[in-house]
């Protein structure tokens, strides 16, 4: 396995931020980290990069304890965090430089050199970091993360805050470079996930709730949703009433999307609800849950 996670624990106070949560993720896979925020994403990763300790249980990368081998864990992973933490005022060249000088690669002018190549940074390598859009500082932290060839690239909120041009260029950088490491990547657009991942695990309140592929965690989870479309206009409150709906939402004008519990015949309700309230339904389709209202299914549970 190229990572492995078992019974990990952290407590910060009183506060369990994980709470033995274990998984393990094949070599070459693209696993999305899912959870809502304060669920423990953040502080798995870091665990997994050997940047805070575990309280109890256990991690390897590759076969390496995080908490014994440290330094070659850290030698083993790349680190993408959420702020990514650059020096504004150096250039791009130049940053790439300074941080393969940490690892003592050697051939850095060349390895600098394919860092850019990969992450396609040409064009910009002569700028100041400060200078560079947020796509570009996240292009330029995607290399410093993977300069020093790591097997595992851990990355958290890589597309944030990033504009749809450049979400589709870092996409197609990532899953380029999934066909060769380990990536775990944590973020809140489901579709960035449904788009990359092979496979989701999900945490709630420190706790995990899922793992398994998108299309499984589909068939698993209860809901089931259906859109419909009403001759008139409807109360949300009394959609919301209905049995066994645990969630309505307004797709514009007289368009719904109703989902239930897997025993719920929501169709059967609808069309009750429509000749109650003497409605012409106008259109009725089943939906396959995204991979959003799976999550909001799973992180709604108590």
């Amino acid at each position: 396995m190229s990572v492995k996670v078992q019974d990990l624990t952290k407590i910060y106070g009183i506060q369990k931020a994980i709470d033995h949560i274990s998984f393990d993720i094949a070599e070459g896979a693209i696993v999305g980290l899912l959870g809502p925020n304060g669920a423990g994403k953040s502080t798995t990763m870091k665990i997994l990069t050997g940047f805070i300790p575990q309280s109890s249980g256990n991690a390897w990368v590759h076969g390496h304890d995080v908490g014994v081998d440290s330094l070659e864990v850290r030698r083993l992973t790349g680190y993408l965090p959420e702020s990514n933490p650059l020096y504004t005022d150096m250039y791009v060249k130049e940053y790439l430089h300074y941080v393969a000088g940490f690892y003592k690669i050697a051939r850095t002018e060349a390895r600098v050199k394919e860092m850019i190549d990969i992450t396609g940074l040409g064009i910009e390598q002569h700028k100041k970091i400060g200078q560079l859009s947020k796509g570009y500082r996240q292009r330029v932290g995607l290399a410093q993360a993977m300069i020093h060839d790591p097997k595992v690239l851990i990355l958290d909120e890589p597309t944030s805050g990033l504009d749809p041009n450049q979400l589709v260029d870092i996409r197609k950088l990532i899953t380029e470079i999934g066909k060769q490491k380990t990536i775990i990547l944590s973020t809140h657009i489901m579709q960035e996930v449904e788009a990359m991942c092979e496979r989701v695990i999900i945490i709630n309140r420190g706790k995990m709730v899922a793992n398994d592929s998108v299309a499984q965690l589909q068939k698993k989870t209860g809901a089931a949703s259906v859109q419909v479309e009403f001759s008139a206009s409807v109360e949300i409150g009394l959609l919301k009433k209905l049995p066994g709906i645990v969630e309505v939402r307004n797709e514009g004008g007289n368009r719904w999307v109703v989902s239930g519990t897997a025993k719920t015949d929501i169709r059967k309700l609808l069309f009750d609800f429509a000749v109650q309230k003497q409605l012409t339904v106008l259109s009725l389709n089943q939906r396959e849950n995204s991979l959003e209202e799976v999550f909001r299914e799973l992180t709604r549970k108590k």
